[in-house]
């Protein structure tokens, strides 16, 4: 009878950390690559939305965006913003390479300092207080750019689109920003519910109070929701 015995050698921890991180890598891809084409789907729903002063297209898109940027940080938002508005050029817009310089823009604006504050305060305080800022970053970023491009864009004379400033960019950028903080706020549990299910996005350690279901939390998401929608009919005339 022959004593010997299969020798198994273990994995170094350092290879099996490698494992680890590589399998990270590829579902964090995978959730992006997601992310992405719900924005993507997302920006083509937002047609379906009342234009403003006949030009200025409210969009839902940045919703996705900021869910994105919650769950990994906002570079990973500002890539999805990247990619989204090279797709959208590419494919249904007719404004070209200013269209996709104006939507890279109001996404940035809007999503990424909304993520870089939630990084650093993961609670529902931290998500109204990063989406807040992302409205004024969006607002006052896009009334700088509007003022630069738009005249350029629409032929008009500057003077004529520094008057439209106040009275359509400003209140136009607000209740977009409004309407995409208010969807966020509603949209955020489940889907990071769903895509944790799917083991596409990090698990979180422990549970929060913060993160428990909130009626509260979600009738105040709810009643914004509504406002900012009333809102949109009123800048598009429809009532």
């Amino acid at each position: 009878m022959s004593n010997f015995e299969p020798h198994i050698t273990a994995a170094p921890a350092g290879e099996i950390q490698m494992r680890r991180e590589s399998r990270s890598s590829v579902k964090t891809v995978t959730s992006l690559a997601m992310l992405t084409a719900l924005t993507y789907l997302a920006m083509l729903l937002s047609n379906l939305l009342p234009r403003v002063a006949n030009f200025l297209q409210m969009e839902v898109k940045g919703t996705v965006i900021a869910i994105g940027g919650f769950l990994f940080g906002p570079l990973s938002a500002a890539i999805i913003s990247i990619v989204v508005a090279f797709l959208e050029m590419f494919t249904v817009s007719d404004t070209g390479i200013i269209g996709c310089i104006m939507n890279l823009l109001a996404a940035c604006a809007f999503a990424c300092p909304a993520a870089f504050i939630y990084q650093k305060m993961r609670s529902r305080k931290g998500a109204v207080i990063g989406l807040s800022a992302g409205i004024v970053t969006l607002t006052v970023v896009m009334l700088l750019w509007n003022y630069l491009i738009t005249p350029i864009y629409m032929h008009m004379d500057r003077s004529v689109v520094a008057a439209m400033l106040p009275t359509v960019f400003l209140p136009f950028n607000l209740v977009k920003g409004g309407l995409n903080m208010a969807l966020t706020l509603i949209l955020y549990k489940p889907v990071v519910t769903a895509l944790r299910k799917a083991r596409l996005a990090p698990e979180r350690e422990g549970a929060p109070s913060g993160d428990r279901f909130d009626a509260g939390f979600l009738l105040f998401s709810l009643a914004l929701l509504a406002t900012f929608a009333l809102l949109v009919l009123v800048l598009a005339g429809k009532i």
